[in-house]
């Protein structure tokens, strides 16, 4: 056996665990015993001086899971036959788990893909595949440099990355040990051996695979050779070289490395950043797109958690996709808008659509788990409640019509165009084929209510195959004849507690009383003593039972060669079966953005390539709804690019009219609202560019090409980075990467370090924006002194946070108004805040004395305060000598 073990153990990865079955439980031996141990806290034992530890078979999901969460490969060395005396088990490795390739379902999240990543890097870029396996979804990219990298790969949360065995360098980049310079562009291949894989503090765990599997020569053979094709042109791989590299990794490591079924990996889809609206790791974190920021928060307390009324989990993942990859053009978002408009114009096929999706479930993972082997006769049956769905989704779909989408005014006297189906829900109802003779196939041979294994009989509909219900029969007539077989020698022997019962150690016998063996009759064959009588066979007995358990074992098998005929058949459906179930996942994103939109009265933003940001009475999405104690007051925007701005346009009402500003300066107190509105903008603008309606009674929101945001700080130990550290680095991202065509979202920046410098560097980085950049920005500070850039930048506008004083308290209004404030209310959000009464008198005393500043020698102050004269002093400051260049 132990040479069994060795032979097993050589075949496998050297980084893979082998649990080794024997009997009850899967073992572990030698430095793998010594790793489970440490890491399941599993008793280690020896014996002959080998380590060995064990865990229950029945229970090895649970420590397979905390394997893979440590970052490790899992190998599972299965029995292939049942044990007998005196001879080997056979045994085989059954299959190779790692952190980006399970099928486990208590580990996979269903609102999250499970991804496995492969990172190729090139002379001048990064080729970057993904895979999940539980989807079959696969796309690849290429990125100009680390820091992209980095925040593809943080938008992706792959769990497991692969990337070639010498890029040690890169290795460390991605694991957070060497620290990331935001210019860093051209891969690094030189470093040492690469240890042991371990997850990070980034979530994925990090593996090394052989070189030349990411060579582009050799990627591209095995993607033809995987997909039947003669060029991968098809796939938009045309002069993507690195892009290549890493797909074809990808299928090496699967295929060659853990010895995977991937036909369900049917498509390929080539993706480039510069198609959607740029999103960096620092703004999906601080504006809170996917996650809370605090992991103790309410599930509802992201833009996600907000505004995901999907009903299916393939519907779920895909709206994560469509918010941390925003559209970028405007006729997809165009499309998408006219889809939900046409959902909510038509409310009553709205609910009956969502109800009807819903028993879809998840058709994606389903279908990836027949085809790669794991999957049971309940995921037919999921499979056959869905396809029964398909024809009124379909019908649904082609009734949902309104009218078509102008851009331009008709002209006069012309008749209003018809209602039509929106050609986005045209496009996806065309991919609901049905596939009748698929039902009907489930329908007749799998029972409604099937045993999750597919080894143990059961599964099969009386009724489906000849072969198998003739077995059936004689396993019941069997069945049958021992029990006339009992009756008849209960009269005959006269003894009425005889039994005739069964194990899988003496098959059938007949068991007797202690108080009736006097009766027993000669012929019968004492096989074993039992504490309250004694067990017997008759020759009869044994003919019927080998009749009987050879009727059983054939059947079993037949049942499961039947379950696996029928599995071909479906997946000889696959393509178009993955083709419906992505159709549904976006379907179902639409009609939950409709669902939230008419929920919270959400309005259709008119989007535009022009610049500008008109925004009426804006709600924030998320806060909108977990405010319980107040009503959330909404506010205004004005704003648009530098070429844009200043000229006079059509103002909404109130306090935005006017010309539109390119900076909006937001002063205020803490607590009044202003990192809630900044934040409110940015994540109206977001939600725009994904097709989706907005919080607001009406909305222009013209396209973008980046989206930045520098909102609150903390230390980076792990890297020896201040707050003030992280602060600047992000910023200098934002004024390194920014366009006229951009939005900026900068929440006091300068706060984390001393008054001077702070506002200094808050001072020439506004001038910056104004006269280089021309981004459309929301400036919220402290440092009153800046609302003196008014007067020398043309496109820049003071705007507060409206607040009302009354017996010595103050009252948020959360209303942003124009103009600036010289008040920032310190002391008496510190008394909201619970400090004693004598610290706020003292504090009361010493605001005056720094207020007054210097005093004249008999204690009167000075004419002017210090203050004044710090504003004096920056007027007199001279103009920022480069040009403006949108002035």
């Amino acid at each position: 056996m132990m040479a069994q073990y060795r032979r097993i153990k050589g075949e496998l990865p050297r980084d893979a665990l082998l649990l080794f079955r024997l009997g009850d439980f899967y073992e572990m031996f030698f430095e793998d015993a010594q790793v489970g141990a440490r890491i399941l806290g599993l008793a280690l034992t020896r014996r002959n001086g080998v380590p060995m530890c064990g865990l229950p078979y029945h229970a090895a999901s649970t420590y397979i899971g905390r394997l893979l969460r440590a970052g490790y490969k899992v190998a599972l060395c299965d029995q292939l036959e049942e044990a007998r005396p005196g001879k080997l088990v056979k045994r085989e490795v059954t299959a190779i788990l790692t952190p980006g390739t399970h099928f486990d379902e208590r580990l996979l999240t269903q609102e999250q893909n499970n991804f496995l990543a492969a990172v190729c890097p090139g002379t001048e870029r990064f080729g970057l595949a993904v895979v999940d396996l539980t989807t079959g979804e696969f796309r690849a990219t290429e990125l100009e440099d680390l820091s992209a990298l980095l925040t593809e790969l943080e938008r992706l949360r792959p769990a497991e990355i692969i990337l070639p065995q010498e890029a040690a360098t890169l290795r460390a980049q991605l694991l957070g040990e060497t620290p990331v310079d935001a210019s860093a562009g051209t891969p690094s291949r030189s470093g040492t051996e690469i240890g042991a894989p371990r997850p990070t503090r980034f979530g994925w765990v990090v593996n090394p695979h052989e070189d030349w599997a990411f060579a582009p020569e050799t990627a591209q053979f095995a993607l033809r050779d995987h997909f039947r094709v003669a060029t991968l042109d098809g796939f938009g791989l045309k002069g993507r070289p690195w892009a290549t590299g890493a797909a074809g990794a990808i299928l090496h490591y699967l295929t060659q490395h853990l010895h995977r079924d991937v036909r369900h990996l049917t498509q390929l889809s080539f993706y480039q950043r510069g198609d959607f609206l740029g999103l960096d790791t620092a703004t999906l974190r601080h504006l809170e797109v996917l996650e809370p920021l605090h992991r103790d928060a309410p599930r509802q307390a992201c833009l996600y958690g907000a505004i995901n009324r999907t009903v299916t989990p393939m519907g779920a993942r895909r709206l994560r996709d469509w918010l941390s990859q925003p559209l970028a053009t405007l006729a997809p978002i165009h499309q998408r808008q006219q889809a939900i408009q046409a959902f909510l114009d038509h409310p009553g096929t709205l609910d009956a659509f969502r109800r009807q999706l819903a028993e879809v479930r998840d058709l994606e993972r389903t279908l990836s788990r027949l085809s790669a082997g794991s999957g049971n006769a309940r995921d037919l049956v999921a499979l056959r409640l869905a396809l029964e769905q398909f024809p009124a989704l379909r019908e649904q779909l082609l009734g949902l019509r309104c009218a078509p989408s102008a851009e331009a005014a008709l002209p006069l006297g012309e008749p209003a165009p018809a209602p039509v189906v929106p050609p986005l829900l045209q496009t996806l109802a065309g991919q609901l084929v049905p596939l009748p003779e698929l039902v009907d196939l489930i329908q007749q041979a799998i029972v409604d209510d099937p045993p999750l294994s597919v080894k143990e009989g059961g599964l099969i509909r009386d009724g489906f195959d000849p072969a198998l219900d003739e077995l059936r029969r004689a396993m019941r007539e069997g069945k049958e004849w021992i029990a006339r077989y009992q009756a008849e020698e209960i009269q005959r022997t006269g003894i009425p507690s005889l039994k005739v019962r069964y194990n899988s150690v003496f098959g059938y016998y007949i068991e007797v009383t202690r108080a009736n063996l006097d009766r027993v009759p000669s012929h019968y064959q004492r096989k074993q003593t039992i504490a309250n009588g004694e067990r017997f066979i008759t020759p009869e007995l044994k003919d019927i039972e080998a009749r009987i358990l050879g009727a059983e074992e054939r059947s079993l098998k037949l049942e499961y060669e039947l379950f696996q005929q029928i599995r071909e058949r479906v997946l000889a459906h696959l393509v178009p079966l993955q083709q419906a179930a992505a159709a549904l996942a976006q379907a179902d994103v639409l009609a939950a953005l409709a669902e939230t939109a008419r929920v919270h009265q959400y309005c259709r933003p008119e989007v535009r390539d022009e610049g500008l940001i008109q925004i009426r009475d804006g709600r924030h999405p998320v806060l909108e709804q977990t405010l319980l104690d107040e009503r959330f007051v909404p506010n205004d925007t004005w704003l648009a690019s530098g070429p844009a701005a200043g000229r006079a346009q059509d103002a909404p009402e109130g306090p935005a009219a006017g010309a539109p500003p390119q900076i909006a300066l937001i002063t205020g107190p803490n607590m009044a609202g202003k990192s809630t509105y900044i934040r409110q903008v940015a994540l109206l603008v977001l939600l725009a560019h994904t097709g989706s309606f907005v919080p607001a009674r009406s909305a222009r929101i013209d396209l973008v090409d980046r989206l930045f945001t520098r909102i609150g700080a903390s230390d980076d130990l792990t890297r020896g980075q201040s707050t003030f550290m992280v602060e600047m680095t992000e910023t200098a991202n934002i004024l390194r990467h920014a366009t006229a065509r951009s939005l900026i979202v900068l929440d006091e920046v300068g706060r984390g370090t001393s008054t001077f410098d702070g506002l200094s560097l808050a001072w020439s980085i506004v001038e910056y924006i104004h006269n280089q950049i021309g981004a459309k920005t929301l400036f919220a500070t402290h440092y009153h002194e800046l609302t003196e850039l008014a007067a020398r930048l043309p496109r820049l506008k003071n705007y507060n946070v409206a607040v009302r004083e009354w017996r010595d308290q103050i009252v948020f209004l959360h209303k942003i108004v124009e103009g600036a404030t010289d008040k920032s209310y310190g002391i008496h959000v510190a008394r909201l805040a619970g400090v004693p009464q004598p610290v706020l008198e003292r504090a009361k005393v010493i605001l005056a004395n720094l207020e007054e500043a210097e005093l004249n020698p008999d204690g009167t102050p000075k004419t002017m305060s210090r203050r004044q004269r710090d504003r004096e002093k920056l007027r007199q400051l001279a103009p920022f000598t480069q040009l403006d260049l949108f002035g």
